[in-house]
């Protein structure tokens, strides 16, 4: 065998042994996933129930809700320098996995500081997304990496499907211990410690697998130097530029209403840790129940158009809440609201890798992380005055609710029809993709259960006739 024969040879070995390490690797990643979303149900999930319960004002509720997010974005800066040292994404993202588990010891222990239990919370809840946000580019970037463009909405909803349900059981889970420890103070201190303790555990169990995952080689771009002003600049006449424009103004209204409804129901509709924890479950189970066809839907008919039927329902999310604190109510309006999210969550992400090169996702999404950051902020500090100096309805709230609709929508359609669809898809009308989604989530476990009878059917006469 020749030099060259023998080089091509060992090529091919490398390249299936890689396409078999990136294969167990998607699949340590959904494990990795569901550990992670169960962390999210026993323990992020609760830090503004736990706020209330530590007697935080509406205001500080919007300063926890937000400020951690902002200062984890912004961190992002220096995400692709931290990159670069760990010179490699797997290493960066395990450790700041890791520093993310720890903080739900000092966030449990600060019932203990009295007076100071407020702000020793806003600051360890911070540290906890500074650590889980400072390595989501190179994660976004590593599994960027492993998906194909044509699998990426499949396997993501697939993926967040099945994270949903894990995070779904342990919401509920969650809301059930609190609600047996509500006897006193103190008790009610250990439920929290309790499901802070479980999530703990289920980020330890999340980056077991995160360890045993495949890293591609990673090969940062050489030639690119684009420096956060430079990319401000460029922003505007680019693509991806518009893109992160649309999305930073979008989550700027969302956060005028967004940090506050866990607020609304606990002090104003006065609702149980269960009560709450069931409405919060139901946009849950409803947006990780809908992924998977939306994400088929991105993948066969584009982004764009999943992107524009999403952006014109989830506008509409905070408006019911508005009309009536009825719990069955606003049961079936968080359905609404997870069944919007999930489309324009899948679409949006799969935009950022239609329109952004393998090699400039790293850092063009530590950038969007920061603008973004900057924007829910902004957006939360605006929801705040709103609810502290409402005067034009009965309610705090509904102002804030209101104004947040209203502003995603004229948001939406001023970027709409500026983006663009960047692969070749196939062609639906509107109303045809709406029909095909609801109809798809409705009927899919019948149409599943008519075509296995078909098939049955069709192999038993195909024995009578044999």
């Amino acid at each position: 065998m020749d030099l060259n024969a023998w080089k091509k040879k060992r090529e091919t070995i490398q390249k299936e042994t890689d396409e078999s390490k990136i294969k167990k690797s998607l699949k340590y990643s959904i494990i990795d996933g569901s550990f992670y979303s169960a962390m999210v149900g026993f323990g992020e999930s609760f830090f503004s129930a736990f706020a209330t319960f530590l007697s935080f004002s509406t205001f500080q509720i919007g300063i926890l809700g937000s400020l951690p997010q902002t200062l984890g974005s912004l961190i992002q800066l220096f995400s692709e320098k931290l990159l670069r040292l760990f010179n490699s994404r797997k290493k960066f993202v395990c450790t700041s996995a890791f520093l993310q588990a720890l903080m739900y010891i000092p966030i449990a222990l600060v019932f203990f500081f009295g007076k100071f239990s407020i702000p020793l919370l806003i600051l360890f809840v911070s540290l906890y997304f500074i650590f889980g946000m400072i390595a989501g580019s190179a994660w976004s970037s590593w599994m960027g990496d492993m998906v194909s463009g044509e699998e990426r909405g499949s396997y993501f909803s697939r993926r967040n499907t099945i994270a949903g349900s894990i995070s779904f059981i342990s919401l509920l889970l969650a809301g059930w211990t609190l609600q047996q420890f509500t006897s006193d103070l103190r008790t009610q201190y250990i439920g929290f410690a309790t499901i802070f303790a479980l999530a703990l555990t289920f980020r330890i169990f999340s980056l077991i697998y995160l360890i045993k995952k495949f890293e591609p080689k990673y090969i940062p771009s050489k030639d690119d130097q684009t420096g956060f002003i430079t990319f401000l600049k460029q922003a505007p006449s680019r693509g991806y530029g518009l893109f992160i424009i649309f999305l930073c103004l979008m989550n700027f209204s969302i956060y005028i209403a967004g940090p506050y409804f866990a607020a609304y129901m606990l002090y104003d509709l006065k609702l149980s840790y269960f009560s709450y924890t069931l409405l919060v479950a139901s946009a849950v189970v409803s947006k990780y129940f809908a992924m998977p066809i939306w994400g088929k839907a991105v993948d066969r008919y584009g982004t764009k158009k999943v992107l524009t039927l999403s952006g014109v329902l989830m506008p509409f999310v905070p408006i019911p809440w508005i009309f009536s604190g009825n719990l069955g109510y606003l049961a079936v309006a968080q359905m609404f609201s997870g069944f919007a999210w999930a489309g324009f969550e899948i679409a949006s992400f799969n935009f950022f890798f239609d329109t952004i090169i393998p090699q400039k996702r790293s850092k063009y999404m530590a950038y969007y992380n920061v603008l973004n950051g900057i924007a829910l902020f902004a957006g939360a500090m605006v929801g705040g005055l709103l609810i502290k100096y409402n005067f034009l309805s009965w309610s705090d709230y509904y102002t804030a609710f209101l104004l947040s609709g209203i502003l995603r929508y004229i948001i939406f359609f001023m970027f709409i029809s500026r983006l663009r669809e960047i692969r070749a898809v196939d062609h639906i009308t509107y109303p045809k993709l709406l029909f095909h989604i609801v109809t798809t989530m409705t009927t899919r476990g019948l149409i599943y259960e008519a075509i296995m009878l078909r098939k049955k059917n069709k192999f038993k006469l195909k024995k009578k006739i044999v």
